[in-house]
């Protein structure tokens, strides 16, 4: 189960050490490996998810988690989990994320646009092709407030959500440093909400929304790197013309 894993860590940090090292700073350098083991180590949790979801060797425990989600259902929190869960649809997060990408075109950060829509759409197109792969079905436990088609592995909400959610806390934590620590938890408890959200309204199994992040993780930590590589190779030529 884990030779996939170490094989990939092998390939990241081989090609790291010839490719990229030489030509970036010792800050740069420490801090593209870090993100780069943790991404590697994202990919191990999804595959050992992956491999025990193939098996079925969950299906208990996901069952008895749901379970007890569905004893706390109310009509308030019911229309509470279907707006929260809208603020997580990926096609809702991928015309949101062309939308903000366009006002950045138009303020010339031409960098941040285009990481931000290949972000956005790269998760929302790697989902679904995770989800073709995997083919589980979606649970069916109870009558579901909202009726979801497509295969149920990994969470599109739980992944898109992630990735969008995610950079975006980042760049407004940039942009006003001294309120970093309020947006950080903000956008943490947002797209932990949404992850919740789909397990009340019954429609993924929780090792699905697990998957989700650990799968949204991986893309996040890769755009976010060729953002900075890619900042990093054009303040050099600017330096250099």
């Amino acid at each position: 189960m884990l030779e996939p894993f170490r094989q990939l860590a092998q390939q990241i940090l081989l090609f790291w050490r010839h490719y990229i090292s030489s030509q970036v700073s010792g800050l740069f350098a420490l801090l593209a490996i870090l993100g780069l083991i943790t991404a590697t180590l994202s990919v191990g949790i999804f595959i050992a998810i992956s491999d025990v979801i193939l098996d079925q060797q969950t299906l208990e425990i996901d069952t008895q988690i749901l379970l007890a989600i569905q004893r706390i259902h109310t009509p308030n929190l019911d229309r509470l989990m279907v707006l929260v869960t809208y603020l997580g649809d990926p096609w809702v997060l991928v015309l949101f994320a062309l939308g903000l990408g366009l006002i950045l075109l138009w303020r010339k950060r031409r960098l941040e646009a285009i990481t931000l829509i290949v972000a956005s759409g790269g998760a929302s197109g790697l989902n679904t092709w995770l989800k073709a792969i995997f083919a589980r079905s979606r649970p069916a436990l109870w009558e579901q407030i909202l009726h979801v088609k497509f295969y149920s592995f990994p969470s599109g909400h739980a992944m898109v959500s992630f990735v969008v959610y995610a950079m975006l806390a980042y760049g407004l934590a940039a942009r006003f440093r001294h309120q970093q620590l309020p947006i950080a938890l903000f956008g943490i408890s947002l797209i932990a909400a949404i992850g919740f959200s789909r397990l009340y309204i019954g429609v993924h199994w929780p090792t699905d929304v697990v998957a989700g992040y650990a799968a949204g993780l991986v893309w996040l930590i890769t755009c976010r790197l060729g953002f900075d590589m890619g900042r990093f190779f054009i303040s050099r030529r600017q330096l250099l013309s």
